[in-house]
């Protein structure tokens, strides 16, 4: 038996699983300012993916890479689900919203 997409599929959904409650923090602390440092990560990763010939270490990357590039997305998206009440507002940051 061959555990590659499984095992490819599993660090798949972690990421993913991890990228949400740093997207959720980030916009709390810091608002969108930091989408600039999701883009150099998700970029920096991408590319490092095509350069590495582990499989588990290629996939991995990749998906984290593509991860922070979605979150830039999400990160617009949960200041939009703060200003709606579905989220938490951070007191110190009221005049940003």
């Amino acid at each position: 038996m061959y555990f590659t997409g499984i095992i490819i599929a599993a660090m798949t959904f972690l990421t993913i699983g991890i990228w949400h409650p740093i997207v959720i923090k980030t916009e709390y602390y810091w608002g969108t300012r930091p989408w600039i440092v999701y883009l150099l990560v998700g970029v920096c990763c991408c590319i490092a993916a095509l350069f590495i010939e582990n499989i588990y270490l290629s996939s991995f990357l990749g998906v984290f890479g593509a991860s922070a590039i979605w979150g830039i997305g999400e990160l617009f998206s949960q200041k939009k689900r703060v200003q709606k009440g579905w989220f938490p507002m951070n007191p110190k940051r009221k005049h940003t919203y």
